[in-house]
């Protein structure tokens, strides 16, 4: 295990550096600006690394399982789509539209795989809607240093275990991996992750979250449901923040696709800093993963009102951030 995860974690740095220097030399650059939280102009597309140490570690599981090779190399396949049209959007900005259609497309390949190979429908549904969603948020949430890569490395870590063997192997890459790029994004960032990144780590979230749900709910009374629930634990800093943001600004009537710094880690990031805020996302995110592990064992009803505590308890931050925030700064967002 300790050999598979060194791998990845130098496929993850030596992806990162040779990424930092495709992009100053292409002048992929990020500037500051009104919608942006950083303040220095910094190269982007480093999250590619992420991608390739991934994809590699899905091709090479796919040749040693080939019992697994259909639904891991759906998956790869989906991986490879969503980071194609991200890189794309690196070099040169693309229709939000376009990039969500390519999203869809992805999750219905990893959709139609897990109805194939496993024949349960309502699965295959939740890795579609899941896939979709985790594409964006993770997009979404890619506007601070090291935010994404550390939540993505802490949600690898909470799943590992859960998933089956080849599962957890790709677990363990995808933590390596963002291990590996975050020295050169945290706490100074050097490198962004790009589109590249942000929407194929979250695709890859996704999908490591259904098959886990997936096996959560065989070894449970309460099925897919209660699966869904427990795996849904560590990604709760992520999709309170997202959705609770997408949700106020969809009732504004504002132009909720567009680039913003509403988000309350972008919000509290204004005045307390980027490194203290990706800490205390982490904080967070790792007392749920301690959660997570530790009602696995109870009552299907506890475990469910955890879940749903959890959640309830990180809106109430999102409304606290927000609230105080808007103060502070005098701005009606």
């Amino acid at each position: 295990m300790w050999q598979w995860i060194a791998i990845y974690a130098a496929l993850g740095a030596a992806g990162t550096w040779l990424a930092r220097v495709y992009a100053l030399r292409s002048n992929m650059i990020d500037q500051p600006g009104e919608r942006r939280s950083h303040s220095e102009a910094t190269p982007r597309g480093g999250g590619i690394a992420i991608v390739a140490a991934v994809l590699i570690a899905a091709v090479a599981l796919g040749i040693r399982f080939p019992s697994h090779a259909p639904l891991v190399w759906a998956f790869a396949l989906g991986l490879l789509m969503v980071a194609a049209i991200g890189w794309v959007d690196d070099h040169r900005p693309l229709s939000p539209w376009l990039r969500l259609g390519v999203h869809a497309l992805a999750a219905a390949v990893f959709g139609f795989a897990i109805w194939s190979v496993l024949g349960d429908v309502w699965l295959a549904l939740a890795a579609f809607v899941l896939a979709v969603g985790l594409t964006n948020v993770w997009n979404f949430m890619d506007g601070i240093n090291g935010l994404a890569a550390s939540q993505a490395a802490l949600v690898g870590f909470a799943l590992v275990g859960l998933g089956g063997a080849v599962w957890n192997w790709l677990a363990l890459a995808l933590m390596a991996a963002c291990l590996g790029f975050l020295p050169f994004n945290f706490p100074r960032a050097r490198i962004f992750m790009g589109d590249v990144g942000s929407g194929a780590i979250g695709y890859a979230v996704a999908a490591l979250t259904v098959v886990s749900a997936g096996m959560l709910g065989l070894r449970s009374q309460g099925g897919l449901t209660t699966g869904l629930v427990m795996a849904m634990i560590p990604l709760a800093a992520f999709m309170i923040d997202s959705s609770l943001t997408l949700l106020r600004r969809v009732r504004r009537g504002e132009r909720w696709w567009t680039p913003h710094t509403q988000h309350a880690y972008q919000v509290w990031a204004r005045h307390i800093g980027h490194t203290r805020v990706t800490l205390a996302y982490a904080v967070f995110t790792l007392l749920a993963l301690l959660s997570m592990r530790l009602v696995t064992e109870v009552r299907i009803g506890f475990m469910l009102c955890m879940g749903a505590g959890w959640y309830i308890s990180g809106a109430f931050f999102w409304w606290l951030i927000q609230k105080t925030g808007t103060r502070s700064d005098g701005r009606g967002r």
